[in-house]
């Protein structure tokens, strides 16, 4: 499949479809992004340690179902169905919010969504490297993050046009037409053309998850990615930080523009860096300049501050997303590359469970600042553990080994 012609020199046509998936995923999903959280703290009246739990246990369902649904891709003949299954659901909580008048609503419809988001990541991350020739790998998903992120600039703006033409008392009108964007994924997805593969030996077994035959690379890339997504807390709190130095709703929602135009552009230039000079050097910058962020977020006494440094957390997405993803399919053994994806995902998932109401609690019990001075030492600490050690984890790291 990585011959198959598209629109885009160098990228393969699944890849060119499933981008335009996850574009119109991504519009869906970020015309509620941004005032999701200001939805939640002021229409329905939760504390923001409640907005983080709510959060926490979204990313975190995300994460735990992303190596079951790995798993299972490995083991059917297609992973499709499960993708374009991970699509219906995430429509389906889009809609599940737009009828939510109490918290307990609101934790349900994210739920549902982020289950989607679970189902479908895995697999359709593995479909992308199965489309993929090796060592074109980070172009391929650099292409792929940066048409999703792309998505994730148009929502912001055309739900900011919505409230502003409908008013700010008719968010769950926003919410209501966000949900036409996701059906329009659940359409696309269609699109994409797989291979049926011949069931693996273990099909029909019990689930067991085999986690042998991956390079010790893989489990330091691991962990690094384990501490820096402990102080990387959902990007709610960067929202609410912006509104707590003093931005109004719609000042918030072109920030959260300016940081998602950053990671578009930038996303498949730092996927070309990374398979021309290797991977840690992109990956340990991401981290630094992650760690560096926080610690203006730590610092930030008014809202000038904010512009600047939501498109600096545009960089550090485009140097670390899609380039982790890259490096983990590549450091995966060939016939388990959902497992391998699908664990990746599920500890940041886990782990963003409790960062996320850890960042809650700091943010109640502390101050604003408190969250982002974790983040800020935990960034730091990754862009250091990984620089530091002598631990292939690239293609280009094993040939000058």
């Amino acid at each position: 499949m990585a011959e198959e012609p598209s629109p885009v020199p160098g990228v393969s046509r699944n890849v060119f479809v499933l981008s335009l998936v996850s574009f119109a995923a991504d519009v869906s999903s970020e015309m509620l992004y941004p005032v999701l959280p200001i939805f939640l703290t002021t229409t329905l009246g939760a504390p923001v340690s409640l907005v983080g739990m709510i959060e926490g246990i979204a990313e975190g369902t995300a994460g735990t179902s992303k190596v079951a649904s790995g798993w299972l891709s490995d083991r059917l003949p297609r992973r499709l169905p499960l993708v374009m299954a991970g699509y219906g659901l995430s429509a389906l909580g889009k809609l599940l919010l737009a009828v939510a008048f109490v918290w307990p609503q609101a934790l349900l419809a994210r739920f549902c969504d982020r289950l989607g988001k679970g189902t479908r990541t895995a697999p359709r991350d593995a479909l992308i490297a199965d489309s993929s020739v090796a060592g074109a790998r980070g172009r391929a998903f650099g292409f792929h993050r940066g048409l999703d992120t792309v998505g994730a600039v148009v929502g912001p703006l055309l739900g900011l046009a919505l409230v502003a033409s409908l008013g700010e008392g008719r968010l769950r009108l926003v919410f209501l037409l966000a949900v036409l964007p996701a059906l329009l994924s659940v359409v696309l997805v269609r699109l994409a053309r797989e291979r049926v593969r011949a069931p693996t030996p273990q099909s029909g077994e019990r689930m067991h998850i085999d986690l042998t035959g991956a390079p010790a690379g893989y489990w330091l890339f691991l962990g690094v990615s384990f501490l820096f997504a402990f102080g990387n807390s959902s990007d709610a709190f960067l929202l609410l930080r912006a509104q707590d130095l003093g931005l109004g709703l719609a000042a918030v929602v072109l920030a959260y523009a300016v940081y998602n135009a950053t990671y578009a552009l930038l996303s498949f230039p730092a996927g070309v860096v990374a398979d021309r000079l290797g991977p840690r050097p992109v990956l340990a910058g991401g981290f630094l300049v992650f760690g560096a962020v926080y610690l203006g977020f730590t610092a930030a006494k008014g809202g000038a501050a904010v512009w600047p440094l939501f498109a600096a957390y545009g960089v550090v997405m485009a140097l670390t997303d899609g380039v982790g993803r890259a490096v983990v399919s590549d450091l995966a053994p060939a016939d388990r590359k959902g497992t391998f994806l699908g664990l990746y995902h599920t500890v940041l998932g886990m782990t963003a469970v409790v960062a996320s109401v850890l960042a809650g609690v700091l943010w109640d019990q502390v101050g604003p600042a408190a969250p982002f001075a974790l983040g800020a030492a935990t960034g730091l600490g990754a862009a250091l553990l990984l620089g530091a050690s002598s631990i292939p984890i690239g293609r280009r790291d094993l040939t000058t080994a």
